[in-house]
């Protein structure tokens, strides 16, 4: 039975509400992870802990068990002259920047006007409900 520090191999799909699959491994290498070790989204890590190898089992995680709620004060306004020369925004452009602190912030342009852009910084999948079908393939 797979517990907390155990490195698992999983294969997995995942849905939207609308029965889209936003990520799959089928097809692919199953997802290596070490369960506990924060690094997959909480209610994923729970799904698995206590499964045994063979086991299938479709879980439906809320935002604040997957990828967060979808959050406004992570939807910015930037003036046109703050960008640099060689960005030309396109609404639906993905851009990366980085903090003091050395963290990545990822955004995606929504809105582009003569004066400015509006970028959302929310995961692309936040306060979705995610549904998961998972295998557990290995345990180590």
């Amino acid at each position: 039975m797979a517990k907390d520090g155990d490195t698992v191999k999983v294969h997995y799909k995942g849905t939207l509400e609308d029965g889209s699959v936003f990520d799959t491994s089928r097809g692919k290498q199953p997802l290596e992870f070490k369960l506990g070790e924060g690094k997959m989204i909480g209610g994923f890590n729970k799904a698995v802990n206590g499964m045994q190898v063979g086991e299938i089992k479709t879980v439906t995680l809320t935002p604040e068990e997957a990828c967060g709620p979808h959050r406004d004060d992570l939807i910015l306004e930037i003036k046109r002259e703050q960008l640099s020369e060689d960005v030309h925004p396109e609404i639906g452009q993905r851009l990366q920047t980085q903090h003091a602190d050395g963290s990545i912030i990822k955004a995606i342009i929504t809105n582009v006007s003569e004066a400015s852009i509006t970028v959302d910084a929310n995961h692309p999948l936040a306060g979705k409900d995610l549904t998961f079908e998972i295998e557990l393939v290995e345990i180590n």
